[in-house]
Formats: structure tokens, sequence, C-alpha cells
């Protein structure tokens, strides 16, 4: 089992996990992934685009700043984005239920994932 995979399914045990992924930005493409309740291809290529437009917002904007993890609050999710920062060009995708969750230690647990990550 990959590194990659290890990570994913640590992901998907966070409480109220439903699906995750390894996601290249420069291309969209699913490194790993795993979970159901989502098409990870889409939303993967879905979310490159968030990422890549709030990265050059903050270029815009002159911010010398790194994205530490992007949000997304649907109804009954939560969408977790989290550049890796030791392998730039990637992002964790997590999906949360938003009833099974508690958003503070989903994103400590994703938090650590990430630097458990190494390709």
């Amino acid at each position: 089992m990959s590194n990659i995979d290890v990570v994913v399914e640590n992901l998907l045990s966070i409480d109220g996990g439903l699906a995750a992924a390894i996601v290249d930005s420069n291309s969209g493409m699913l490194l790993g992934s795993g979970g159901t309740g989502v098409d990870l291809e889409l939303a993967a290529a879905g979310n490159t685009e968030v990422v890549r437009a709030k990265l050059k917002t903050m270029k815009s904007l002159g911010l010398k700043d790194s994205i530490e993890d992007i949000l997304i609050t649907l109804g009954k999710q939560y969408h977790i984005l989290r550049p890796v920062e030791k392998n730039e060009g990637l992002f964790i995708y997590m999906v949360l239920d938003k009833g099974k969750s508690n958003l503070a230690l989903a994103r400590r647990k994703v938090l650590e994932c990430e630097q458990a990550l190494t390709l």
C-alpha cells in the first residue's frame, strides 16, 4: 500500500468522513481517492479551479502568505481543501457529513494527514 493510499485511508477514518482525495492541482488529476457519495474525479477538477483562483487572487492582492485550508460549508457537508505544504501543486480534498463530524477536530486530523504525506 502506497503512502497516498494510507493517507486517504486515514482521512476516511475521520468522524463523518465520506470521501477523500489527494489531487494534483497542476492537472486536476486524482493521485489517490476513496469513499462514496461524491464523483471525486469531477470534484478534483472543479476544486483545482477553486485553489487556483484563490492563489491568483492572493497574488493580485500582493498577499505574501499561503493557504492553510479552504472550507466550503454546504447544507449537509463540509468540504476541506488543504494544499500540501511540502509538495507544491498537491492538495487534500476531504468531504465530511456535517451532522456526524466535528469541524475543528477534522481540520486538525487533515493537517496531521498532510504532514504524513510523502511522495
